[in-house]
């Protein structure tokens, strides 16, 4: 009788240990960070390289909330190849900072949360509290950024924050990039490359700057054509037209739309000027009196800041 409760009691003992040992094994093992993350994928190995060369890869490995669009080792080959540099810390420090930068913005952005528009990054406008813009792109065929690099593996999640694996490195964009990366804009880039016009005008605004372009969208380009009669932008002569494009640039200013202020008189560099006001919203007053609505601000490139206008201005012809 003793030997069979002792063979009980080791039973019972043996059952515990067993069970502490289970639970043990099925806890959970803790999410890791995104630097933790990417350095847990083989194909994110030069991103993580260029994460450590930048003193990045801590900030990314703490407590504060990102979302990152995470280059593969493919993507950052061909920006290698393209820059003709044979590693990452082949690259002015300062520069690979503020690209990385580019591709994070604050708190996290699932898949499911991500729409059609303009976001910042943490990536700063030189030293100022303006920061760069990217275009993402969500339709059918995914999530795509700056109208080129594309989302391939979505939703990596993180203790903090999320990662989206991207098969292309994001460059920072000028204000012409920001034209060409939004296919709303497609009239404008149209009218600025106008061979007949004779002004290089991608060239201006890729260099320095800073430049404020006030931008029309497709529709406020066509309605510029029901106004003028004219079947297209080409049936407008090209000295009107450099006059009217030049009109819609301010050079030697970065100016954000909280600089804008009520009666606002702004010098174009086309020479004459247009009136800011606010009420019911920002407005642009032409010289003929015309009103347009500037429907998205601050879109911040390298060499200054985009406001998108539902209305084409026109100077005094």
């Amino acid at each position: 009788m003793k030997q069979f409760r002792l063979l009980l009691s080791l039973l019972a003992i043996s059952g515990l240990v067993m069970f502490t040992s289970c639970d043990k094994t099925d806890e959970p093992a803790p999410t890791p960070t995104i630097t933790a993350t990417a350095q847990a994928n083989a194909n994110l190995s030069i991103l993580v390289d260029a994460l450590v060369y930048t003193d990045l890869a801590n900030t990314l490995n703490g407590t504060d909330k990102f979302t990152v669009f995470a280059p593969t080792n493919a993507a950052f080959t061909a920006l290698l190849s393209t820059l003709g540099v044979s590693k990452v810390t082949d690259i002015d420090k300062n520069t690979l900072k503020s690209i990385l930068l580019y591709h994070v913005v604050s708190g996290t952005v699932k898949a499911a949360d991500i729409t059609t528009g303009y976001v910042k990054s943490v990536s700063p406008f030189g030293t100022t509290s303006s920061f760069l813009s990217l275009y993402v792109t969500k339709d059918a065929n995914g999530v795509s950024i700056n109208n080129g690099a594309k989302v391939t593996t979505a939703d990596v999640i993180a203790s903090n924050g999320v990662v989206h694996v991207i098969d292309k490195v994001l460059t920072i964009p000028s204000v012409v990039n920001h034209a060409l990366n939004n296919p709303n804009f497609s009239s404008l880039v149209a009218a600025i490359t106008r061979p007949d016009l004779l002004v290089d005008y991608v060239g201006i605004l890729s260099g320095a700057g800073p430049f404020t372009v006030f931008a029309p969208t497709n529709a406020a380009f066509s309605a510029l054509l029901t106004e003028l009669g004219a079947p297209n932008l080409n049936a407008i002569d090209a000295n009107t037209l450099n006059k009217v494009l030049q009109y819609h640039v301010v050079n030697g200013a970065n100016v954000l739309s909280s600089a804008l202020t009520e009666g606002q008189q702004v010098t174009t560099f086309q020479g004459q000027k247009f009136t800011i006001s606010l009420s019911g919203g920002a407005k642009i007053k032409d010289a003929n009196n015309r009103i347009s609505n500037i429907v998205v601000v601050d879109v911040q490139g390298s060499n200054g800041v985009v406001h998108a206008i539902d209305k084409v201005i026109l100077p005094v012809l």
